[in-house]
């Protein structure tokens, strides 16, 4: 059984490549870091280097990679685009929406994926928080494929994980004073009263792969957020 996790470098994704080889997959994962794909070599089957926008270099990949059971979409551009609609350079926010939506469609319609495919949004899709217009367009473009992916591509499953608050390497554009007084701040507004891990999102992701009755799913994942 083999999966193919795109952005396993670092936080969720690197966590599911993690929790899936414990099961018994053969996991392949991608990334741009050099130094983050040395350390994950010895720990998986594979570790490529891969630059998901890079669309020439990701159709090569995947014809190379062949088929395989289990696709996992994790990669994003990070924290660009996000400030205020008047006051964010344009360019950033047409990163921000185009360098995540654009790449997991063209990985899903390049990937021979024979059993299912899961892909990473957030619950600022559905969310009204000042400041995420552009975050929250790319990731609620996401979510919205995903019913009409699941009925195209039938019998392969497609669903999506759709994180809240997580503390991964995603924040790292706040200095640590002032991240971990946003995190204890938003704790407090969190029914489950604490911030998410990688873990906690990894956890859905597995079951996802492993759930063969379950397709077109948004599963949130976010402390009970979007249900206060």
């Amino acid at each position: 059984m083999r999966a193919l996790i795109m952005g396993g470098t670092a936080g969720i994704g690197l966590a599911t490549a993690e929790l899936l080889t414990d099961a018994g997959m053969e996991v392949t994962i991608t990334g741009r870091d050099p130094q983050k794909l040395e350390r994950a070599r010895t720990r998986f089957a594979g570790a490529v280097a891969l630059d998901g926008t890079d669309r020439v270099a990701v159709s090569a990949f995947l014809a190379e990679f062949g088929p395989f059971e289990h696709l996992v979409l994790a990669f994003s551009p990070g924290s660009v685009g996000v400030g205020p609609l008047k006051q964010v350079d344009f360019v950033d926010i047409e990163t921000a929406v185009t360098a995540k939506l654009l790449p997991y469609l063209f990985a899903v319609r390049e990937a021979q994926v024979t059993e299912s495919i899961t892909m990473i949004s957030a619950s600022g899709a559905r969310a009204a928080v000042p400041g995420t217009v552009a975050f929250s367009a790319s990731n609620g473009a996401i979510e919205r494929v995903v019913s009409p992916l699941a009925a195209e591509l039938a019998p392969v499953r497609v669903n999506a994980v759709s994180p809240g608050l997580i503390d991964t390497d995603w924040w790292n554009f706040l200095p640590e004073d002032r991240r971990q007084t946003q995190f204890e701040d938003a704790a407090k507004r969190v029914p489950l009263g604490r911030i998410g891990t990688s873990l906690d999102v990894a956890k859905a992701i597995a079951y996802l792969v492993d759930a063969s009755y379950v397709t077109g799913t948004i599963m949130a994942v976010d402390g009970g957020t979007t249900v206060a």
